[in-house]
């Protein structure tokens, strides 16, 4: 624009001998620092002005973008700059819009110069909506239109209005697949995201075309075929029609199948620095197996992840076909080149906007001015990960220009909503409903600490506890807990007489790591419990407050072991945790020893589906002539525990119809998660089946797998947008007359 308006510009500036400066004025100025406009200009008082220095100031000043013309009059030894400011954005406001959210759309298009207090700017406006309208055919809004509306308003300024008529989005009406021989259609499919509409598409939005998942699918089905030997699979063409209406897409993909191969033999090909031996430990197949290209793949990340190790951030491991047709055998072999060894220069972490630097840094296991560590920079990812901080964590390796032997590592992550306000509820004929909640912040301020608050007003007691984590307390990651707590506990006989049990105390603990995935834990306490004197009392507790009062006191030290190397924070498919938990109370009026184990571990069943399988076993038992306080007995029956029946109500039912619970406590859960129908490859939206068997036993019953119970039902698993949500419905499998029943349990989280 600058160059258009200097070339075409002809008037007295430009006919005139140059001349020496006297003065400059500015007129037209409304708005504009006049300092904006006499930085800009190439000359000065006192300076010789000339014609080219009078195009260079018109360049310079349509080059700021403020003002919508310039001109340059001459008046004698006098410059005298007309400017025409551009007019001011008032309000930006938009119409119709549904799709997409108003506040980041509104933030996006002030990034690009159209936002409230910018300069007006009409190309910029015109790329705006054509920016607008291509997101739309992105979600498959192909009829998607947008105006622009600009309102000049008073004091040289304009309101921006987008206005849009949506429409309904296009919808996926049929999927083709030709060509293929080995696999049915159904089959391959099944291995899309991208589907066609079904009962759940108003959720999973993959009935919804897009080319970069249409892309994604195509690799997917890639990757089918090459697990399964076809090495010269390919895809031919795709079809993409559209319907006149523009509501109906149908997708069309021809394929070339080729045929099976078997891997007969694998070379080495190379520098493997001496290691040979090591290299071939990590190789996932062997000859005589049918050729799968992820084993392949696996192949050469390991090797690529073995040089890691050594400090060669940029190996390159290729694994080369030698196909055989007659015979319908390959050859693979395997290439590699470790290019040179680096060091890591800088530690970058990146989209954290409201975690500190420090948080995630602490989880590093690769230092600064280190060789480069491709395991410990996995680890690393992996822990700020599991901190269950973000939403993703991502890790990139750069050179550094001008120094081959050095990388930058950029850790760039996610942040998600790590506040949690948790509502519990279930239902059955005799207790109603019940009800309990909590809050908590697992990363307060961004500091990583943990702070939370659980409050209990059910009808059967009330709680409250307040609990504090700092896993840091120390710089080589020792953590400290602090637990404060007051329960008021409340129960019934057979004839509704009640009586209840206060217990209120605290307990510090503290955390050494010994691994990445381990940690002991250890801690001391103190708690006072007393017992009320209303009519009513369980025998349990009748019996307990003749042996030792109403009051008891008690000093407990616990210690404990914990190994988790599950896959996901959320949504784990793979991996396991163990646990140990110890307490011995050796001073007090309460003196006794309990025992807590619990192994959790899910298995991956192919692409979508995964079983997990959880036990837990618990005991405890008085020191000495001590009894072992009734108070401290575990129950079994809810979520967590055995599903369908009433929390808390399984196990030794007294002469008073009390439920007490027992010394020794054990149950086993198993759950297969589905896909959801039409939802894809989502983990965050699932059908799960469970069985649970469990129960409790008191000090004086003879454990028996007779007194064992059973449920089994489905279930729904959903991420939902306010918070986890599990939902759950089944019928007992082993049950006895004096079982209280929900059939139905739900439980869900909200997120902040």
């Amino acid at each position: 624009m600058a160059a258009v308006a200097a070339a075409l510009y002809v008037g007295a500036a430009w006919a005139v001998d140059p001349f020496v400066l006297k003065d400059i004025r500015v007129e037209g100025l409304q708005r504009t620092d006049p300092g904006t406009v006499f930085a800009s200009l190439p000359f000065r008082i006192g300076d010789t002005y000339s014609e080219d220095k009078g195009a260079a100031a018109l360049r310079a000043l349509f080059a700021t973008g403020l003002f919508k013309d310039v001109r340059i009059n001459i008046d004698g030894t006098t410059v005298v700059v007309v400017i025409e400011e551009r007019p001011i954005i008032s309000a930006v406001s938009f119409v119709g819009l549904k799709e997409f959210d108003t506040e980041a759309l509104t933030k996006s298009l002030k990034d690009v110069g159209i936002g409230e207090g910018k300069p007006f700017d009409k190309a910029l406006a015109d790329r705006a909506e054509q920016e607008l309208k291509r997101q739309y055919l992105t979600r498959s809004y192909y009829g998607a239109e947008v105006t622009t509306t600009i309102t000049p308003i008073e004091r040289n300024r304009v309101n921006v209005s987008f206005s849009v008529v949506e429409g309904d989005p296009a919808k996926i009406s049929e999927i083709r697949i030709l060509g293929n021989k080995a696999f049915s259609e159904g089959t391959l499919l099944g291995q899309l995201d991208q589907t066609t509409s079904g009962w759940l598409t108003w959720y999973t939005k993959t009935d919804r075309y897009s080319r970069t998942k249409l892309t994604a699918d195509l690799e997917t089905l890639k990757s089918f075929y090459l697990n399964r030997g076809y090495l010269e699979f390919n895809v031919e063409s795709t079809q993409v029609t559209i319907s006149p209406d523009k509501q109906s897409i149908g997708v069309t993909v021809t394929v070339h199948e080729g045929q099976p191969y078997t891997v007969s033999g694998i070379k080495l090909e190379g520098e493997f620095l001496g290691r040979e031996d090591e290299f071939k430990r990590l190789i996932t197949f062997q000859p005589g197996q049918p050729y799968q290209g992820e084993l392949v793949a696996q192949t050469t990340r390991n090797f690529q992840d073995l040089y890691g190790t050594f400090g060669y951030a940029f190996a390159r491991v290729d694994s080369r076909p030698e196909i055989d047709r007659a015979t319908g055998q390959v050859v693979i072999t395997l290439v590699a080149d470790p290019s040179r060894r680096v060091y890591v220069r800088r530690v970058n972490i990146s989209g954290n906007t409201r975690t500190r630097d420090e948080v995630i840094r602490r989880e590093f296991r690769q230092f600064e001015s280190a060789w480069y560590d491709g395991q410990r920079i996995k680890t690393s990812r992996d822990r700020v990960e599991r901190t269950g901080f973000f939403k993703d964590v991502t890790v990139d390796t750069t050179e550094v220009p001008g120094s081959p032997d050095q990388v930058d590592v950029t850790l760039t992550v996610t942040e998600r909503p790590t506040g949690t306000v948790q509502v519990g509820m279930g239902y059955s004929g005799a207790t109603k409903f019940s009800l309990s909640g909590s809050i908590q912040q697992d990363n307060v301020f961004g500091s990583g600490n943990y702070l939370a608050l659980q409050v209990n007003t059910a009808k059967n007691g009330r709680s409250l506890k307040v609990t504090a984590v700092d896993p840091y307390w120390t710089a080589d990651g020792v953590s400290r807990s602090v637990d404060v707590f007051y329960s008021v506990n409340k129960s019934w006989n057979a004839l509704f007489e009640t009586y209840s049990y206060v217990t209120q105390g605290g307990r510090l603990g503290f955390g050494v790591p010994f691994s990445d995935d381990d940690t002991v834990h250890f801690g001391i306490g103190a708690e006072s419990t007393r017992i009320s004197a209303d009519r009513g009392l369980s025998q349990a507790y009748f019996n307990y407050v003749q042996r030792v009062g109403r009051s008891a006191f008690a000093l407990p030290l616990t210690i404990g072991w914990k190994r988790d190397n599950r896959d996901s924070y959320l949504t784990p498919t793979a991996g396991s945790m163990k646990r140990v938990n110890l307490e011995l109370s050796p001073a007090g009026d309460s003196r006794y020893s309990l025992a807590n184990l619990q192994y959790q571990e899910y298995f991956a069943l192919g692409k979508k589906f995964s079983f997990m399988i959880n036990g837990e076993a618990a005991m405890g038992s008085g020191l000495g002539s001590y009894a072992y306080p009734v108070f401290k007995n575990f129950y079994a029956g809810g979520q967590g525990s055995v599903r369908v029946f009433s929390p808390n109500s399984l196990g030794p039912v007294d002469v008073t119809g009390t439920y007490a619970g027992g010394n020794r406590k054990f149950n086993i859960n198993s759950e297969l998660y589905i896909p959801v129908p039409g939802a894809g490859n989502d983990k965050s939206f699932r059908f799960f089946g469970f069985v649970d068997m469990g129960n409790v036993w008191g000090p004086y019953e003879k454990l028996s797998s007779a007194d064992v119970r059973a449920s089994a039902g489905l279930g729904i698993s959903w991420l939902s947008p306010m918070g986890p949500l599990q939902l759950s419905f089944g019928k007992p499998l082993r049950k006895k007359p004096t079982d209280r029943i929900e059939k139905f349990q739900f439980q869900i989280g909200n997120t902040f």
